[in-house]
C-alpha cells in the first residue's frame, strides 16, 4: 500500500486551482446514461471513485473515456441494468445508478452496499422514493431488483434530506409521466449542479437548492457538453491546511458561497479570509483561537466532510473547542490517530472536546477513511518532525494526488509505493 511521508512545520504558500467536485461528477456520470447522444463532461477530477464509476458504466455497455479532466461518454451501446456486485462493493456511490437505469431500462439490479467506515448509510429513502414513482421491489439476499413498466409522477417527502436519495429520485423522475414534487430535499450545491446538467440535456426541473424540487417528466434527453463545479470539500481542506500551518494560500476556481459555514468558523478562529469572484485568499500568521461549538448538519450548515480537518486546526487552538457530529456516528475514528500526534481530544458519544496544544508531533498514522486521511495529512503538515500516513488509497478516492496539491504550495510531502518482492524460490 502507498504511504505519504511528510516533513512538517512549513507554512503553506502560493496559488492553487480547485479541481472538479467528486460528489457532483459521480451522479452526473450516472445521469449521462439517460442521454440519447454523446455527453462531454469537463473538469472531471482524476480520482479512484471516478475510475470505478467509469468501469461500471463500461461494464453496462457504455463507451466512457477520460482524457485528462474531460470525460466523453456515449451510452448508445448500454445493454445491461445489472450493476456488478464486485464494483459496487468498491464504491457506495454506485447506488446513484438506480434511478437512471430504472428510468432507461424499466428495471435495475443492484446489491446492498452495507455500512462504511464512517457509519451506516442506509438506502431506505432511495427505495421508498422509487416505489412512490411506481417501482416494484424484490429482494433476494443482498440483491435488490426494481421494476416499473412506466414510472409515474408523485408527491414524495423525504424523512431526512438525503443527498443520494434526492438525486436518485430526480434522475428517475425525469422520464416519468407527469410531475414529481419532492419535499424536504437536500440542498447541497452538487444537487443544483445535477439539476443544471439534466436541464442541459432537456429535462424540466426546478427548485434545486431549496427544500422542494419539482420534476416535470419529458420523453427524451439529448447529449450535451457540461462543466462540473469545483469541489467545495477540497477547497475547505486547503483553507484549513493554510490556517493550520500559519500560511497564506490563494484558491482559484473556488466558490465562497458554497463554503459560508466554514468561512464563518475560520474567521471566529482568527483566520483572515478574503473572497472575490471565484477566488478565496486565506492568511493565518498566529495561533488560532478556540471555537466554542461547531455542529455538523446538512447543507448549508457546517459539513460533516470537513469535521475531521477542522478538528486538526482546533487541536492547535488557544482554548477548548467542542465539536458535535450529527450526521455519521463513525466520524471520530481519526481521533485516536491525532492523539498519537499529541492532540488532546476527548470523545463523549457524538461530541468531541478539543483542548488546543502548542504543537503536534510527527508519527506514523493510518487513514481510516477519506476525510480522516485528509485530516491526518493536514496534521502532518502542521506538526514538528516527520509524519507517515498509511492507507493512502482512502485519500485517493476524493483528492487528485493530494501530495501534488500540497507540493505546489511548498509542502514537503512525497508518496512512496512499495516495490513488490520477487519470489525467486517459486519463480
Amino acid at each position: 500500500m502507498d504511504k505519504l511521508v511528510i516533513e512538517g512545520g512549513k507554512p503553506l504558500s502560493g496559488t492553487i486551482r480547485i479541481h472538479g467536485a467528486k460528489n457532483a461528477a459521480l451522479p452526473i456520470l450516472a445521469a449521462a446514461i439517460l442521454a440519447d447522444g454523446t455527453v462531454k463532461l469537463d473538469n472531471v477530477p482524476q480520482l479512484l471513485d471516478i475510475e470505478v464509476m467509469l468501469n461500471i458504466l463500461r461494464r453496462l455497455g457504455c463507451r466512457a473515456v477520460q482524457d485528462g479532466y474531460t470525460v466523453t461518454m456515449d451510452s448508445a451501446g448500454a445493454h445491461s441494468a445489472h450493476v456488478p456486485e464486485d464494483l459496487m462493493r468498491q464504491m457506495r456511490s454506485s447506488i446513484f445508478l438506480m434511478g437512471p437505469l430504472l428510468a432507461r431500462f424499466k428495471e435495475v439490479h443492484i446489491y446492498q452496499p452495507g455500512g462504511c467506515a464512517i457509519g451506516e448509510r442506509k438506502i431506505d429513502l432511495h427505495l421508498r422514493g422509487l416505489q412512490a414513482l411506481g417501482a416494484e421491489l424484490e429482494q433476494c439476499g443482498n440483491r435488490i431488483t426494481c421494476r416499473a413498466e412506466q414510472l409515474e409522477g408523485a408527491e414524495i417527502h423525504l424523512d431526512f434530506p438525503s443527498v443520494g436519495a434526492t438525486e436518485n429520485i430526480m434522475m428517475a423522475a425525469v422520464l416519468a409521466e407527469g410531475t414529481t414534487v419532492i419535499t424536504n430535499t437536500a440542498r447541497e450545491p452538487e444537487i443544483v449542479d445535477l439539476q443544471h446538467f439534466l436541464n442541459r440535456m432537456g429535462a424540466n426541473i426546478t427548485g434545486a437548492g431549496s427544500d422542494t424540487i419539482i420534476v416535470t417528466g419529458v420523453k427524451q434527453l439529448r447529449g450535451c457538453q457540461y462543466e462540473i463545479i469545483p469541489d467545495r470539500i477540497v477547497a475547505g481542506t486547503l483553507m484549513i491546511a493554510a490556517a493550520a500551518t500559519r500560511g497564506a494560500v490563494t484558491l482559484t476556481n473556488a466558490y465562497a458561497e458554497h463554503l459560508t459555514a466554514l468561512i464563518h468558523i475560520l474567521r471566529r478562529a482568527g483566520v483572515q479570509i478574503a473572497t472575490s469572484n471565484g477566488i478565496i485568499n486565506v492568511t493565518s500568521s498566529g495561533r488560532p483561537k478556540a471555537v466554542e461549538r461547531t455542529v455538523t448538519s446538512p447543507y448549508p450548515a457546517f459539513p460533516t466532510d470537513l469535521q475531521s480537518q477542522l478538528m486538526v486546526l482546533l487541536s492547535l487552538a488557544d482554548g477548548v473547542s467542542v465539536m458535535k457530529e450529527t450526521v455519521f456516528e463513525g466520524r471520530f475514528r481519526h481521533v485516536d490517530e491525532l492523539t498519537r500526534m499529541g492532540a488532546d481530544i476527548r470523545v463523549d458519544l457524538s461530541s468531541a472536546f478539543v483542548r488546543g496544544e502548542q504543537s503536534l508531533y510527527g508519527a506514523t498514522v493510518e487513514a481510516t477513511d477519506l476525510r480522516a486521511g485528509a485530516a491526518l495529512v493536514i496534521a502532518g503538515l502542521a506538526a514538528q518532525g516527520r509524519t507517515i500516513v498509511e492507507q493512502v488509497h482512502h485519500i485517493d478516492r476524493g483528492y487528485d494526488r493530494i501530495e501534488h496539491i500540497f507540493s505546489r504550495l511548498g509542502a514537503s510531502i512525497e508518496r512512496y509505493t512499495p516495490v513488490p518482492k520477487l519470489d525467486f524460490a517459486n519463480g
